[in-house]
């Protein structure tokens, strides 16, 4: 892959963890035990203890949080794991085959472990 290739990427996968973690942010906060992690937050300062409705809407807020919080850790994860392999020189390489992964690809997920061809073999390896 040529050097000004992977300087878009690179610049698109830092684009795409910063709007990943304002969005971490909109539905938690960075654990003060373990930095490299995320909790979910609900809004309670307005919340009456006494009302059971209004605590069971927080609690399925939180619950609903929690996913979203997954998910998106999940993809800053592979973000950061992409940016890594541009560090390393394995960035745009397929870990199936070695082959170079298709810029459509990359295009659509710049974060891609794998060329399309071998998509579904990573999954099977993950399962595994």
């Amino acid at each position: 892959m040529k050097s000004k290739d992977i300087t878009y990427f690179k610049d698109r996968l830092i684009k795409e963890k910063a709007t990943l973690e304002e969005e971490l942010k909109s539905v938690g906060r960075i654990n003060p035990e373990n930095p490299s992690d995320w909790e979910a937050t609900v809004d309670d300062s307005d919340v009456d203890s006494a009302d059971e409705n209004e605590v069971a809407d927080k609690m399925e807020e939180l619950v609903e949080h929690k996913a979203i919080l997954t998910q998106l850790e999940k993809q800053l994860g592979e973000v950061h794991n992409a940016l890594e392999r541009i560090e390393q020189g394995k960035y745009g390489i397929c870990e199936v085959s070695g082959e170079e992964i298709e810029r459509e690809r990359l295009e659509a997920n710049p974060s891609a472990r794998t060329s399309i061809k071998h998509l579904r073999d990573l999954e099977g390896l993950k399962k595994n």
